[in-house]
């Protein structure tokens, strides 16, 4: 079985056993507040938006109408994530916990206003970023993103076990976790990404062993009002720009 971090991907031929069920649900954070379109990867501020925070607001109704327990909340250190995760953690009365394991991909582009013009991509001067598309050579390795998401997601799993976690991260490293977790390669097409504004990836463990991964989309109707947004796939059919686009 490949491990990674403490825990082994994706099971699904095993037999439940009598071991612990914990959750993890691994949060995108909502619209970003960029009025000038840069790809602002790790940049300090950067909060959400009115939406944004619309968002964070429906995802923490929907786990507590749903009868969700969640027993923990982490986030990035990254305002955006900081303030997605805090509707749950008053609705639940419980501590926000930073992790900087779950922070944003780093990226050679971040501070370019590259969503205002993609087409600057393919100008020669950046054609020397691009000699790896598989590591990738111009940002954060994916074998990078899902050693530090896997030994978060181990962490919060040993500590919470028996629960429900809420962690919010960001598109790139919930996108190469979920990629390892299913074992589908971890470079790919950031336009096929499932992995929407405020959307919710969640692992289902039986002890140390990943039983199934589901995608939602609990504000997937607010969507369609949102202008920061990512290539990619959703419920709601939505595939427009924002900072991940360069990975």
């Amino acid at each position: 079985m490949p491990r990674y971090g403490a825990f082994s991907v994706l099971d699904t031929d095993s037999q439940k056993g009598d071991a612990l069920q914990t959750t993890i649900h691994v949060m995108r954070h909502g619209e970003v507040d960029n009025p000038d379109a840069i790809l602002y990867g790790r940049q300090p501020g950067f909060g959400l938006t009115p939406l944004g925070k619309r968002m964070a607001q429906r995802v923490a109704d929907v786990l507590v109408e749903s009868d969700h327990q969640i027993t923990g909340v982490v986030a990035s250190p990254l305002l955006r994530a900081q303030q997605t995760a805090a509707p749950t953690a008053r609705a639940y009365n419980l501590p926000i916990e930073s992790d900087k394991r779950l922070i944003e991909a780093w990226n050679s582009f971040e501070g370019v206003a590259v969503n205002k013009n993609r087409a600057m991509l393919a100008h020669p001067k950046y054609w020397k970023r691009y000699y790896n598309p598989f590591k990738p050579s111009w940002a954060e390795p994916y074998t990078d993103l899902v050693s530090r998401m896997t030994a978060a997601v181990s962490d919060a799993l040993h500590k919470y076990e028996g629960g429900e976690v809420l962690m919010v991260s960001h598109q790139l490293p919930i996108w190469t976790l979920r990629s390892f977790a299913e074992r589908r390669p971890l470079w790919h097409d950031p336009r096929k990404r499932e992995c929407a504004l405020a959307s919710l990836t969640s692992f289902q463990f039986d002890g140390a062993t990943l039983k199934s991964v589901t995608y939602w989309e609990p504000a997937g109707d607010l969507l369609l009002q949102a202008e920061d947004m990512v290539p990619g796939t959703s419920d709601a059919e939505i595939a427009t720009a924002d900072e991940d686009d360069a990975n």
